[in-house]
């Protein structure tokens, strides 16, 4: 794939990303959010957040499955798209749904788990975010990589959160779930070396 066709598959993944949160913006500045807004807010925020860190794992074994080394150029941008996402679930919880009563929200942090797995996966989001430059990479040196490793480990985070925080048995959280665990086997040395040789174009 050229430079061309790079930049373009680029400027797709990124029109993608944020449409949710023009369509987010939108639905604010014409009051479309319902009888409860802040709610929806963060419904929405913590919802997009997952799917696009999602797709920022799937990046990786995107790769192992199609040969296509583009889509790896995909991870950082879609890394900071999430980490965008999940720092409006923050703020929208933090500043407007608490309005900056850290005294309420940390006695609720102790009747409510899932959001100290929330506030886990944000921060990791961040530390990830801050070191996502080149600069940081080449401090970093091997560390980099492993530092960013974590992005499994918020992965893991986000999808308790989900999962703890909805009251009724719903298929969201156990998809996200499974997709998340399909993408973990995906990346075990031995599964992902096997499943290079067996996919016709990648083993040709």
């Amino acid at each position: 794939m050229d430079e061309r066709s790079r930049n373009t598959l680029l400027a797709i993944v990124t029109v993608v990303s944020l449409l949710p949160l023009g369509w987010l913006v939108v639905d604010i500045a014409l009051s479309r959010l319902g009888p409860n807004p802040i709610r929806e807010i963060q419904i929405r925020t913590g919802t997009y957040t997952l799917v696009v860190l999602l797709a920022s794992i799937a990046c990786t074994p995107a790769y192992t499955l199609t040969g296509v080394r583009a889509v790896l150029g995909l991870r950082r941008s879609l890394g900071l798209y999430a980490f965008i996402y999940a720092a409006l679930h923050f703020l929208n919880l933090v500043a407007v749904d608490y309005l900056l009563d850290l005294k309420s929200l940390w006695r609720d942090i102790a009747q409510k788990p899932y959001i100290v797995v929330g506030f886990g996966a944000f921060f990791i989001l961040l530390t990830l975010a801050i070191t996502s430059t080149s600069g940081w990479k080449a401090r970093l040196g091997k560390n980099w990589k492993r530092l960013h490793r974590l992005v499994y480990v918020a992965g893991v985070l986000a999808v308790l959160h989900y999962l703890w925080q909805v009251k009724v048995t719903v298929p969201g959280p156990f998809i996200a779930g499974a997709s998340l665990g399909l993408l973990l086997l995906l990346r075990v040395p031995a599964i992902e070396r096997l499943a290079a040789k067996l996919i016709p174009w990648r083993a040709a």
